[in-house]
């Protein structure tokens, strides 16, 4: 399975794309996860290191998450199973409004032409209000999104999900469901999506 799970923050991404490595992982799918494309690098990065990049400048901070969506294209072509949080779709949202304001992204386009068809877009929405109380609830250290910004982001975020060029896509409205919850329900509706040889993995799965 290759899929690129996008969204709001507050959505559930790292949520479903933690559900389905623990899902994978129970019956020996062992997904690829880089779930790490919103400043700064919070898999990966040591926090010294994590405050170096949020400090990074505008034209810095672009061209690390360019060069983060290269590398990125070249996994999903190399690798079986590969969960992607957020990755180009989500450049298209913040790059212009937070990290770099004012540039647009260009590339993004080009990079769905290097992708298999068999990618899979997961967008994951949730109401205003849902959001904000997540944020009030378990704010992130290296927030991101404004309060006031939620409506406007929830829509960017459908835009360009409508206007990628990937074809296989799913929404799903986290706003009343639980990490197991969201989990099964993508697997429902990923299940019409995916090749025959995910579809043998699932056979015999009846959680």
């Amino acid at each position: 399975m290759k899929i690129i799970a996008v969204g709001c923050e507050y959505t559930g991404v790292t949520s479903l794309c933690d559900g389905l490595m623990d899902w994978g992982n129970k019956r020996g799918i062992k997904f690829h996860l880089d779930d790490h494309f919103t400043i700064p690098d919070k898999q990966h990065l040591a926090p010294e290191d994590q405050v170096a990049v949020t400090n990074f400048s505008p034209a810095l901070k672009q061209r690390w998450q360019q060069m983060q969506n290269v590398y990125h294209v070249r996994l999903i072509n190399i690798l079986e199973h590969i969960l992607l949080g957020g990755f180009h779709i989500e450049e298209e949202v913040y790059g212009p409004l937070y990290y770099y304001p004012g540039k647009p992204v260009h590339s993004s386009r080009q990079f769905e032409t290097e992708m298999p068809e068999e990618s899979i877009v997961v967008h994951l929405t949730a109401s205003p209000d849902v959001i904000e109380a997540r944020m009030e609830a378990n704010p992130h250290k290296y927030n991101l999104i404004k309060k006031e910004d939620i409506p406007m982001l929830l829509d960017r975020f459908k835009e360009e999900v409508k206007n990628s060029w990937l074809m296989k896509k799913i929404e799903i409205d986290t706003s009343d469901l639980s990490p197991d919850q969201l989990v099964q329900t993508f697997l429902e509706k990923a299940r019409p999506l995916m090749k025959t040889r995910d579809l043998l993995l699932l056979a015999n799965d009846n959680t």
